[in-house]
């Protein structure tokens, strides 16, 4: 596990990181969201190490991070705009990641090469901008590394080849226990594929949380009521976190399981009535209003 206890970082005068505390399990996708210039890039270099915080602890396992190359090994950090070779290819940066991690495995960087397409002997600055971030990527599976964590990852990747590298992250979770952490602005990225995640705002996270949590916990209802008297008869025992109407059409968020939800509508006479799922942008739209936040600005507008 990684933990970060009271994460303080300036540059200057102007604070990038402000008392960030938060832990990333072990097996799970966490996705870190939040606007550009929210303090995103600057949280990854600080877990993997290539920035030191001011204040506060950064520990893998109990051990700090910064400057320790044994526990590095373990971390391997894709940057929005990864680096490689000036004149180099695939194979100059097999070569020299065999160097800085003990358990990258060639076989397997050689193979993929060959499924992503991707001429090991071709100069890297001829690469497309979504090759390069395949490269990057395939780099980070093969390092050996238990921790990978992506700056933007998805950007440059069409539809395809990021269900594919969805598909490589969960493979390697279930075989060796790769933990993904995701950096992006856009929620809708992280839909389909995150376990945990955290919103990061002007430096400060507002919320970290177990996606599945939030599911279970909120509830988006859709009803239409025979008498006038049914939407307070029926939500006199939820808790309602937003509420719109079109005409004699209900929609509502409520905090509440969905047994507690059928529990209270089971005696109210309805015409129409639905449960629906909810996007992970509608659980924290609901989320952050509550914590007097608005969301739609800070991740959507």
């Amino acid at each position: 596990m990684i933990k970060l206890e009271n994460i303080h970082k300036t540059f200057g005068k102007y604070p990038a990181i402000k008392d960030v505390s938060l832990n990333i399990e072990d097996s799970q996708v966490f996705g870190l969201v939040g606007t550009n210039g929210a303090g995103k890039s600057t949280l990854l270099r600080m877990i993997s190490g290539v920035l030191r915080q001011d204040s506060g602890e950064i520990t893998l396992d109990g051990r700090p991070v910064y400057n320790r190359p044994d526990v590095k090994q373990q971390i391997f950090f894709i940057p929005d705009d990864p680096y490689f070779f000036p004149n180099g290819n695939a194979a100059d940066m097999c070569s020299y990641y065999r160097t800085a991690y003990l358990y990258f495995n060639p076989v397997l960087f050689e193979k993929m090469l060959g499924d992503f397409s991707l001429d090991p002997k071709r100069p890297v600055r001829n690469y497309s901008r979504g090759m390069k971030k395949q490269l990057a990527i395939l780099c980070g599976i093969c390092s050996g590394a238990r921790y990978l964590l992506c700056d933007e990852t998805f950007d440059g990747l069409d539809p395809v080849m990021r269900q594919a590298v969805k598909s490589i992250f969960a493979d390697h979770m279930s075989r060796r226990g790769l933990t993904p952490v995701i950096a992006s602005h856009n929620l809708r990225e992280l839909e389909d594929i995150c376990d945990h995640v955290g919103l990061l705002h002007k430096g400060g996270l507002i919320l970290s949380r177990d996606l599945e949590d939030m599911r279970l916990g909120l509830q988006r209802i859709q009803c239409v009521f025979a008498k006038d008297d049914g939407e307070a008869l029926a939500l006199a025992g939820l808790e309602v976190l937003n509420s719109n109407t079109r005409g004699r059409l209900h929609m509502l968020t409520v905090r509440a399981s969905r047994e507690e939800v059928l529990s209270c509508f089971e005696k109210i006479d309805t015409v129409f009535f639905e449960i629906l799922p909810l996007t992970l942008e509608e659980i924290f739209i609901s989320e952050t209003e509550v914590a007097g936040y608005d969301i739609k600005n800070i991740i959507l507008g």
